[in-house]
């Protein structure tokens, strides 16, 4: 190719191959380059080792318990063991399970497997209070294995945990897991007082009522009445900030009451007092799938048929015999297994369905006559 004054100017094809070989002598001196800080790098490896494999056992472990505490679920700790085999061999620690958080251990019932039983067995024989609680009462009413779900519940109980105090008191209310004469209202008086001593809300109002019915215990009105409204008092300033001037309101309002009412104890709902119902334990919630995924979430409770369930949909607790649980003595549709199930229900719900029996009755011969 000329220009108008003569000069001339080499083809494409030319161009390209100029431009290719440099291309392909780059591209040469970049993998040779790479190859290089591979070989260095590698050296170095072997040279210097990692440093998390210089960190001892003891820092490791220390900060694996500080994420146990702190764990919101239980695979934010499994995440972390199954990154390396250090990691799971120091995870398995008992520091470290010892110290796991309720939320680390709240397995759920659809992901219930062997490997979850043994985490759970794991961290309760490390002298995890939580996890004995929550295997306990997994063993004793979902896999109903009475004998060592009520021995890690008293292992719980012993290190003054106060769920598994109420649970124990209401096992010895029913008899639950033997017969009706295996019934201890006097052991589960003392447990349920040792609990309310902790500020067990459930445990305060079982044991109120059983004072002011003089049930497993010699009656007295006053001292129940006395317990029933430290159960509200608490049940109100769980939900308030400490601080805030309602929790003092609430605080002024037990020391009114102290002596107190007329009549009995109503709950904070009949004064137009709406308090929002507690959070669940896991250890309920996990009772509550497990017999939904078996379709045991009506009237009809597992194993046997006639078994039923606590009406309380936060509960989870069914039967361990036929007719073990109470039913209200109004409308007669409803069954409990403790009064504090029993008021929490009323609260939420029952409140508003209960009906006297009579009424169905009139209302069926009603129907009858139309007919």
């Amino acid at each position: 190719m000329r220009t108008r004054r003569g000069l001339c100017y080499p083809g494409l094809p030319q161009w390209e191959a100029q431009w290719r070989a440099v291309d392909d002598e780059q591209a040469g001196r970049t993998r040779k380059r790479r190859r290089r800080l591979h070989r260095v790098g590698r050296r170095a490896a072997a040279e210097w080792p990692d440093l998390f494999d210089t960190l001892p056992d003891d820092l490791v472990v220390s900060i694996l318990s500080k994420l146990s505490t702190s764990a919101a679920s239980p695979s934010d700790l499994a995440s972390v063991r199954i990154t390396c085999k250090r990691l799971n061999r120091l995870g398995s620690s008992p520091l470290v399970l010892a110290t796991a958080s309720v939320k680390s251990l709240a397995v759920g019932a659809r992901n219930w497997t062997e490997s979850a039983h043994r985490f759970l067995k794991q961290c309760a024989d490390a002298g995890n209070l939580e996890a004995c609680y929550m295997l306990g009462m997994i063993r004793f009413y979902c896999l109903e294995s009475r004998g060592s779900g009520a021995a890690l519940m008293a292992r719980a109980a012993m290190g003054s945990h106060a769920a598994a105090l109420y649970s124990l008191a209401v096992i010895q209310f029913n008899g639950s897991g033997g017969s009706k004469r295996d019934k201890d209202l006097g052991a589960g008086v003392a447990l349920c007082a040792r609990a309310a001593v902790l500020g067990h809300v459930d445990a305060l109002r079982e044991l109120g009522h059983c004072l002011q019915d003089g049930y497993g215990v010699r009656r007295n009105v006053a001292e129940g009445r006395r317990f029933l409204i430290q159960a509200n008092a608490r049940e109100l300033a769980a939900v308030l900030n400490p601080s805030s001037p309602a929790a003092a309101a609430a605080t002024a309002w037990q020391h009114h009451h102290r002596d107190g009412l007329a009549s009995g104890c109503s709950l904070l709902s009949d004064f137009g007092c709406n308090v929002p119902a507690p959070e669940a334990h896991p250890a309920n919630r996990f009772m509550v799938e497990w017999f939904a995924s078996r379709g045991g979430a009506g009237e009809s409770g597992p194993g046997e048929e006639g078994l039923r369930f606590c009406s309380h949909g936060g509960c989870g607790r069914a039967e361990t015999r036929r007719h073990e649980f109470r039913r209200c003595s109004v409308c007669g549709v409803v069954n409990y297994c403790s009064r504090a199930c029993q008021a929490l229900h009323w609260k939420l719900a029952h409140k508003a369905e209960c009906a006297p029996m009579e009424r169905w009755l009139d209302a069926a011969g009603g129907a009858e006559m139309m007919n």
